[in-house]
């Protein structure tokens, strides 16, 4: 694939305070590019536990084809869902939206799921929803 189809690409899991940080950075980590800067924000739950929030912000069309190719290695089952649920996926802004089973992720596998949130802000001209819906069929397509 030669042309990203997104802008950006948001990352963002949840630490809660019964994980490991660094279990739950790998996690994330498998769907980045090597030595990508994760951010950690501390906030907190209702009861006052302790969450803290890792994010990435991916941007360079090298480190996307990464996130992308993550993506690409869905089983086929779940890739076929995500192609199939494409239109409810992306909004009226052409943010694309994906979560993702975050133990899965930190056992090495890319499965849909919950756990780490996916989202995209699709490159469509003009900037319109069914403008958005095609540019990411094409590209995935090509995944």
């Amino acid at each position: 694939m030669s042309a990203v189809p997104f802008h950006y690409i948001d990352l963002r899991t949840f630490c809660y305070v019964t994980e490991d940080e660094k279990r739950v950075a790998d996690a994330l980590r498998r769907l980045l590019p090597e030595e990508f800067e994760i951010t950690r924000t501390p906030s907190e739950g209702h009861f006052g536990d302790r969450i803290l929030v890792l994010s990435a912000r991916v941007e360079n069309a090298d480190e996307m084809r990464t996130v992308l190719d993550a993506l690409g290695s869905l089983p086929a089952d779940e890739f076929s869902q995500l192609m199939a649920e494409l239109d409810e996926r992306v909004d009226e802004n052409c943010s694309f939206f994906a979560t993702l089973d975050k133990q899965a992720a930190y056992n090495g596998e890319v499965r849909l799921g919950t756990g780490i949130t996916l989202r995209g802000k699709v490159e469509a001209y003009p900037a319109k929803q069914e403008r958005a819906f095609e540019t990411l069929e094409d590209a995935f397509e090509s995944l």
